[in-house]
């Protein structure tokens, strides 16, 4: 009996209209558009704006319509997890309320935190549901609002970041196609080069931390861009040669948006050509959680069914981790 595997059978995103440019940001910081293209590959990112507005509702935009697309009943939904480092709250669960502001009120449904690699970490997870049997229609979430943690005074970071969101459906298979493989890591020890000094248990919130703006992106970029290339390429690699994949198997790899010098060395230790690539780094910047289904969804009208395809991510922790699959449907036209 062919093993039952988690599929992606649907897809969605969603990104804010207010596309933030680096003209605007030369205005705000001391930068260029040469400076921040040539370190980063960005060219702009999505900003939502509006009073009261959270991760929720980029969630929301993505889930409906995910929904209307797979001709899904909310009701008939198991599970919603969703990944993020900017939930709504601090509790409940973002997924919670994603869960109750779309009607999904038969699932049940957590948060994921595993920075820019919590997508991937979230999308194994509710694959094993699947692929259990517990639960034949799983929701999967990766949405961040960036800019509620980013400091537009900080050129090294503010021009990195934006808001985004993408959502995927996971069904069972049981042809072969799916999620065939997985390779997660952690190193805790990374988390002094990337993490948020204030607003935890172990320095709560306080007027002296809010002053002193450590309820921000705090990242050293050269030790987090050093770690990323070796172990952002290493991990890719290695699933490859466990699944007997050559370069010229793998049909697309779709990494996390973070750097595009990032992407290119993964892509080059790969032996992966660039139109091979999905790539949109330029215009929407590092939206963490959400930058590999936004990446999916952007390509999605290419996509075959049996189309061998390498997610890969790394990101604060330090988290990362590489995903094969193989695409369950022809793509939409």
């Amino acid at each position: 009996m062919e093993k039952i595997r988690a599929a992606i059978t649907g897809i969605h995103a969603y990104a804010p209209d207010y596309v933030l440019t680096n003209e605007e940001l030369t205005h705000m910081v001391d930068t260029s558009d040469e400076w921040i293209m040539a370190r980063t590959g960005i060219r702009e990112r999505r900003i939502l704006k509006g009073e009261g507005l959270g991760t929720s509702d980029l969630a929301v935009k993505a889930v409906n319509t995910l929904l209307e697309k797979t001709s899904t009943s909310p009701r008939d939904i198991d599970l919603v997890i969703c990944a993020t480092v900017t939930p709504d709250m601090v509790y409940p669960a973002t997924a919670n309320i994603i869960s109750d502001k779309v009607g999904m009120v038969n699932a049940f449904s957590f948060d994921l935190n595993a920075a820019c690699s919590g997508f991937i970490y979230a999308l194994v997870t509710g694959s094993k549901y699947v692929e259990s049997g517990t639960y034949r229609k799983v929701i999967v979430v990766g949405a961040d609002k960036m800019s509620s943690i980013v400091d537009y005074a900080d050129r090294a970071t503010c021009v990195i970041f934006g808001d985004g969101c993408g959502a995927v459906l996971l069904e069972p298979s049981p042809n072969g196609y799916g999620i065939m493989d997985a390779i997660l890591r952690t190193d805790g020890s990374g988390r002094i080069h990337l993490h948020q000094k204030a607003g935890g248990s172990v320095k709560p919130s306080t007027h002296e931390t809010i002053d002193a703006g450590e309820h921000f992106i705090y990242q050293e970029g050269q030790a987090v861009f050093k770690f990323a290339v070796t172990n952002m390429a290493d991990v890719s690699v290695e699933i490859m040669e466990r699944n007997h994949l050559k370069s010229e198997d793998v049909t697309w790899l779709v990494p996390h948006q973070a750097n595009l010098r990032i992407i290119e060395a993964t892509a080059k230790r790969m032996g992966i050509k660039k139109d091979q690539v999905m790539i949109n780094i330029q215009r929407y910047g590092n939206t963490t959680n959400g930058t590999i289904p936004l990446c999916l969804w952007e390509w999605e009208d290419k996509l075959k069914k049996g189309d061998n395809l390498i997610l890969s991510a790394f990101g604060g922790g330090f988290t990362w981790g590489a995903v094969y699959l193989k695409w369950a449907y022809n793509g939409l036209s």
